[in-house]
């Protein structure tokens, strides 16, 4: 019997990399899982196929969560299906890497929305059900790159940071509903983005790593179970998985 049995979970951007493994280790906990994604079904469909085959639930929840109404519709989608919403996970993000010279206005505003406003959508439509249960948790993905700086990030580093200081905001209003938000905070993990790096600016990466090595999707997502089982007096807080890159 796992940790999260009979808890009911929804994951943006679950249909690869770390949200990818955060899915599949909560549904392995117990959890049902709503499986979000904007664009790539299949993408979506293997790891429904994967939990199912775990003998678990889950509903593939397809929305663009930068935009507020499709995120909001999702949260109602599954509360429609389940009645109740239990866990939290603000995952999704993208890129658009270039110096402050050459970031367009466009590059700025898309990770913006994606990545910073669209936790403040997801969140905003899953407390309320939290409230009503006197019980949550609401786990957000930043980065390492939102508390150190990285050439090219200026917008995804200020999403990112931002995450940080909405979740502590978000923690302190929250708790005396007996809901808990917490931030884990990945360094270099070994996603597509990441394998699509030349080798030889990898080796540069890891260099930098106490521990040498990038991280795995597997051990973010064993933070974020973490806080979900386990955390019951962990809010407004950061987890950093990172291999001792920033400490």
């Amino acid at each position: 019997m796992g940790r999260l049995e009979g808890k009911y979970a929804i994951v943006t951007g679950a249909s690869r990399g770390i949200g990818r493994a955060i899915a599949l280790e909560l549904a392995r906990e117990g959890c049902i899982v709503g499986v979000n994604y904007q664009h790539n079904q299949a993408l979506a469909e293997e790891v429904a196929a994967e939990i199912k085959s775990m003998g678990r639930e889950c509903m593939l929840l397809q929305a663009n969560v930068a935009d507020p109404t499709e995120a909001r519709a999702m949260v109602r989608r599954f509360l429609d299906a389940y009645g109740r919403l239990d866990i939290m996970v603000n995952n999704a993000g993208i890129t658009r890497d270039r110096s402050l010279r050459k970031m367009t206005d466009e590059d700025w505003l898309q990770v913006i929305q994606t990545n910073l406003n669209a936790v403040f959508f997801c969140t905003t439509a899953a407390m309320q059900p939290m409230i009503e249960q006197q019980y949550g948790r609401i786990i957000n993905i930043s980065s390492m790159n939102g508390q150190t700086a990285a050439f090219g990030q200026a917008n995804y580093g200020a999403s990112k940071g931002g995450i940080i200081a909405f979740t502590k905001t978000a923690a302190l209003e929250l708790a005396k509903y007996g809901i808990t938000v917490n931030v884990v905070a990945p360094g270099f993990t070994l996603t597509d983005m990441l394998s699509k790096v030349p080798e030889e600016v990898q080796n540069q990466i890891k260099a930098r790593i106490p521990l040498g090595r990038f991280g795995l999707p597997e051990e973010m997502a064993k933070a974020v179970v973490f806080l979900a089982a386990d955390g019951d007096y962990i809010t407004g807080q950061q987890i950093n998985v990172n291999g001792g890159a920033y400490m």
